[in-house]
């Protein structure tokens, strides 16, 4: 599996309904020195995230347009378009999403995450 590959399987993880209830999940694929800017406008830290997954109500996504961008050996940048499919809890939403994932250790861990709204 190349590393555009790989990233995109750990982007993916991220919005499995499982991996986001999952807090020891997030913490293997979420860094301590995270940060996202959200389509709210809102900015979180790790553990604000993962407290605010578990309680969320779930929301089936899907990619594409995905790309990589190598920053350095052990640093890439990550840019696709999201769809959110509505449920009766929310409507349907697109927006564009991009990701910082660093290698440390051989494990790679998402350190920055933003969403816009289309």
């Amino acid at each position: 599996m190349d590393l555009a590959e790989h990233l995109l399987d750990l982007e993916m993880q991220l919005h499995r309904q499982d991996v986001r209830a999952d807090a020891q999940a997030l913490r293997r694929l979420i860094a301590e020195d995270f940060v996202e800017f959200g389509v709210s406008g809102t900015v979180w830290a790790r553990e604000s995230v993962i407290a605010a997954l578990h309680g969320e109500t779930f929301s089936p996504r899907s990619v594409s347009d995905f790309r990589l961008t190598p920053l350095a050996d052990d640093v890439a940048l990550v840019t696709y378009r999201a769809h959110r499919f509505a449920t009766a809890e929310r409507p349907e939403a697109d927006s564009l999403r991009s990701s910082i994932w660093r290698r440390r250790e051989g494990q790679w861990q998402m350190v920055f995450h933003q969403g816009t709204a289309l």
